[in-house]
């Protein structure tokens, strides 16, 4: 641990640094968690380490504690990056700060490979940004990141539990996902409403089953958006005889969303494709 670095309710003090609301912002001040949470993401000595929304540096401390030869940090309120800056001088040459918005940033273009990101993210944009990483999927090492728990459970769902859908289908196609622990939310400032939970995904060298993206995701939107409707119905919103793509697929027209596997969602995406192709 660096010593030249004052304490972190010291920086957020001295900075003016309280949490925003609308940034999403709940700031880890617990050492001993970030510290666990840069030890969960691997051998950073490697490549790159992205992190998204560092605040006053919490994280940012422990990857560069942890080991890691260059962080690039990517923060979007400009009232952390003087505190930032004190961190990159105190491990020069190992970070870089960037500032903007992570959801305008082509995080699979920064640094050199190995590419791993781990972040605790921003409740308000951690989906889209974790959807639009997964597009990149092969860019990426792993992704360690910190959700809120229902996000997570999401995330880690099994077919026929009340959190499959979706996000679910999105994440475990192109990765494998492993819950590694919770943090109360007590450990935050401020505490959130809710408890958070630390994820790792690991990018799969190929998706789990052949599909076009773009078509898996209108097949999965039509099938969770009436979840409680047979997939005969359900299916309809993409405008083809639902009963004879179901039956292309060897999919009972009677089961429902919750009920299908990744693999038999990409069969129907197949089929779709197949059926637009054919014009």
């Amino acid at each position: 641990m660096n010593r030249a670095l004052p304490p972190l309710r010291d920086v957020i003090a001295r900075h003016g640094l309280a949490a925003r609301k609308s940034l999403g912002q709940h700031f880890l001040l617990d050492l001993n968690l970030t510290g666990r949470i840069a030890r969960a993401a691997g051998d950073l000595s490697l490549g790159t380490v992205i992190e998204v929304g560092p605040g006053p540096g919490g994280l940012t401390r422990s990857l560069l504690d942890a080991g890691a030869g260059k962080v690039v940090a990517i923060e979007r309120d400009e009232r952390c990056l003087a505190a930032l800056a004190e961190v990159s001088a105190a491990y020069p040459g190992r970070l870089d700060v960037i500032a903007g918005n992570a959801l305008d940033i082509a995080a699979h273009e920064i640094g050199e490979a190995p590419r791993r990101v781990c972040a605790n993210l921003p409740y308000n944009i951690a989906t889209p940004l974790l959807l639009a990483w997964l597009e990149h999927a092969a860019a990426f090492a792993s992704l360690t990141l910190m959700f809120q728990k229902e996000v997570a459970d999401r995330l880690l769902a099994s077919p026929r539990t009340a959190a499959y859908g979706r996000l679910s289908v999105a994440a475990q196609w192109r990765a494998q996902v492993r819950r590694l622990f919770d943090i109360d939310r007590r450990a935050f400032t401020p505490p959130p409403k809710v408890v958070s939970t630390v994820v790792e995904l690991l990018p799969r060298t190929a998706p789990l089953a052949p599909a076009d993206p773009k078509t898996l995701e209108q097949v999965t939107a039509a099938a969770f958006g009436q979840r409680r409707k047979m997939l005969r119905q359900s299916l309809r919103s993409l405008g083809m005889d639902a009963p004879g793509l179901l039956a292309a697929a060897g999919i009972e027209p009677t089961r429902r969303a919750e009920e299908l596997s990744i693999e038999e969602f990409c069969a129907l995406a197949r089929e779709v494709s197949g059926l637009r192709a054919a014009g």
